[in-house]
């Protein structure tokens, strides 16, 4: 059964695997104390949730704050890389055990992961984490999982949890996402706009709709806005995977925004196989190749990316290391892994097959990336 509405989202026979992203703003009052109160009727609203039968998981920031304010650090933690890590080591096990007391108290076992991007990124890796998750929901646990500060730097990390939020609803084959915020839903212009309207569905994230988006985190306290929500959106969708914003910000946040369906629903462009849904949601490309306008059409159709097509190569990568691929007015349209060395690409860029083994020195491979190892964006 396909999810049409927001009020579906409660329903498991349409989906009995949804992830619930919790932000740092939502968590936390003034000076890093939790709101219990709050807390405590998001997690009766979960209980409820798993005591109807759906599998529930949970995404929740709030452990660089929480540790900051333990450990008296300035700017939330924030400083410095130094400053968020250590306030993070703190904070994740505070977390981690307020969600497990409240969680108990309706019967429930949590579960803590804490995942950097290459967890997701590495397949094998990704799948270690999808047989994990899989493991503990089949055992009736709800894991609550947050990227690991304490390790990540700003070259290896989601950066925000919406992101986070949709690549583990995909490692997770979860039907749906929903990212509690601090507004309704996404709006037409900036809601402080007049006559701002919301947007009740979306069926695609195109360039008009990131338009309508703010980069920036209204509290202060978060690493996200409505721009990371987006891009959390196409990564979910794109792998058949609905995704909803929804306020956060009152008391039993889920049966107003689920009951009343106050909120925006992004709904799926398409259902990408297993594999390709984990190409497509990589956050983090090694180089770049710009194609011609011959080669955009042929991937449009289902082809491989020939070395024929291409016209500019950017990055110093290996082969099977992931790239992106434009065309030459900049848009992007697929992402995949090489079957080629930066280098070796740049040799027989524009060049067909039959005069490839003489640039190489041997006979060449069928294609820079093969449609099997390429998704569309």
């Amino acid at each position: 059964m396909p999810i049409e509405r927001l009020a579906d989202l409660a329903n498991p026979a349409t989906t009995p695997r949804i992830v619930f992203k919790v932000g740092s703003a939502l968590l936390f009052g003034a000076g890093g104390v939790p709101d219990r109160e709050w807390l405590a009727s998001l997690v009766a609203e979960i209980a409820a949730a798993h005591a109807r039968g759906q599998q529930v998981i949970i995404v929740s920031s709030g452990a660089i704050a929480l540790g900051s304010a333990r450990l008296g650090f300035a700017k939330g933690g924030r400083g410095s890389l130094a400053d968020a890590q250590a306030s993070a080591a703190v904070g994740q096990i505070a977390l981690a055990g307020l969600w497990s007391d409240l969680l108990a108290t309706h019967g429930i076992v949590a579960a803590q992961l804490l995942l950097t991007l290459e967890d997701l990124e590495d397949r094998r890796r990704y799948l270690n984490a999808s047989a994990t998750l899989g493991r503990l929901l089949q055992a009736g646990a709800v894991p609550v999982i947050n990227e690991n500060d304490s390790v990540a730097t700003q070259e290896i990390r989601f950066g925000d949890n919406d992101r986070l939020a949709a690549r583990v609803a995909q490692a997770a084959s979860a039907q749906a996402v929903v990212l509690l915020s601090d507004v309704d839903g996404l709006y037409d212009r900036h809601p402080s706009e007049p006559g701002a309207s919301l947007l009740e569905q979306v069926k695609g994230v195109t360039a008009d709709v990131h338009a309508m988006a703010s980069g920036t985190s209204g509290s202060g306290m978060g690493s996200g806005g409505m721009t990371s929500k987006l891009q959390a959106a196409e990564i979910a969708t794109r792998a058949g995977i609905t995704l909803a914003i929804a306020n956060g910000t009152h008391a039993s946040p889920l049966a107003r925004a689920l009951g009343e369906e106050i909120g925006t629903l992004f709904t799926p462009v398409r259902r990408d196989g297993a594999r390709k849904a984990w190409l497509g949601g990589r956050l983090r490309m090694k180089g770049l190749l710009v194609v011609d306008d011959g080669c955009a059409r042929a991937l449009a159709r289902g082809g491989s990316l020939l070395a024929s097509g291409i016209v500019e190569v950017e990055g110093d990568f290996r082969r099977g290391d992931p790239v992106i691929v434009r065309d030459q007015a900049g848009g992007q349209l697929a992402q995949g892994l090489s079957e080629y060395d930066a280098a070796e690409i740049d040799r027989i860029r524009g060049a067909r097959s039959n005069q490839q083994e003489e640039l190489l020195g041997y006979a060449p491979r069928s294609a820079v990336i093969h449609r099997d190892q390429l998704v569309l964006l």
